[in-house]
């Protein structure tokens, strides 16, 4: 996150050294490029330089001293004075635009680091979703080397179906969830894409014995669709394969993946599974063929996601180290 406030600073400003990280120097009384930015900013919301000068405690002339200076260093004319009013020069309504991200950036940065030093000494505890049905390794992975980096963070895993980890993330009650992604990415999340998988089906050897590698959702219509869902969660599991994977088939409940597959080796249905997880059949009960929706693959896309005005260090870190486990 240093990292990224500093390039961000450097690119909005157009800066090549690192003296405006900071003061400009560091004689004693003068005023810092953040604490400038910060008065430039309460004078184009409030749009008076007396009601700015008032919201930031201090005087007119020295507020206007300072918008001075901050053109004079940044070698650009950001305010242009009419009478008892002004407007903001081209130049101007870019700082603007910019300057209330990095001033986000800079105060989320300086609350993340004292967190870390909050909780050094501690117990932190960050608490994770995890999509029940994935089957995959890298997130234990990830959450054993995060918990090796920092022992003094206490990892609290939920297992759970999609509707039930973002209902968790919504209340507030999980920091970070790893799932599939099943509508539009909503923009006051972070949505860490991770990996895909394509979509595969489970069947008896004596279903549609001329499909070698692959299926049609359209062969399937009149074959049930085996759900491994509580009843609670069936309505809207019914809802994810009908209109985002085009399934037409009637659905039945299994209680278990296990009885799923018996049902599917007897001919009663059949089983949607992923590349990832249709390595846990056995091939010599079932067979597992490609699902295809008129002819157009189907993939399953995971992502980690958690609440952008939630984000913090420990946060971030885990999402980091996931994504590098996705990468080997």
């Amino acid at each position: 996150m240093v990292k990224q406030f500093t390039y961000t600073l450097k690119v909005y400003l157009g800066v090549s050294d690192y003296k405006y990280m900071a003061n400009y120097n560091n004689k004693k009384g003068e005023i810092s490029l953040i604490q400038q930015m910060r008065y430039f900013v309460s004078i184009v919301k409030n749009h008076s330089f007396t009601n700015a000068a008032i919201e930031c405690n201090i005087s007119q002339s020295s507020i206007s001293e300072q918008m001075k200076n901050l053109s004079n260093e940044l070698e650009v004319k950001l305010i242009k004075r009419k009478g008892r009013s002004f407007e903001l020069t081209k130049a101007g309504e870019f700082f603007y635009q910019h300057c209330q991200e990095v001033l986000n950036e800079y105060d989320k940065l300086i609350a993340d680091t004292r967190l870390v030093e909050k909780n050094t000494d501690n117990e932190f505890v960050l608490r994770l979703g995890y999509l029940r049905k994935f089957g995959s390794q890298e997130f234990l992975k990830a959450v054993a080397q995060f918990s090796d980096k920092y022992p003094k963070v206490t990892v609290k895993i939920h297992s759970g179906s999609y509707q039930e980890l973002f209902k968790l993330l919504l209340n507030d009650k999980l920091d970070l969830n790893f799932s599939d992604s099943r509508n539009t990415l909503i923009n006051t999340y972070e949505n860490l894409p991770l990996t895909q998988a394509e979509y595969r089906v489970i069947l008896s050897p004596k279903m549609f014995p001329d499909r070698k590698e692959s299926i049609d959702t359209k062969d399937l219509v009149d074959l049930p669709c085996i759900l491994v869902v509580g009843a609670d969660q069936f309505e809207s599991e019914q809802e994810y394969y009908r209109n985002i994977l085009g399934i037409k088939s009637p659905f039945k409940i299994a209680q278990t993946f296990g009885e799923a597959q018996m049902l599917g080796a007897t001919g009663q249905g059949y089983i949607v599974v992923n590349s990832r997880t249709s390595g846990q059949i056995d091939s010599k009960i079932n067979r597992v063929l490609k699902l295809t929706n008129n002819g157009r693959d189907l993939m399953q896309h995971y992502y980690a996601y958690w609440k952008k005005d939630n984000s913090s260090f420990y946060i971030e870190s885990l999402a980091k180290i996931l994504k590098d486990q996705f990468k080997k």
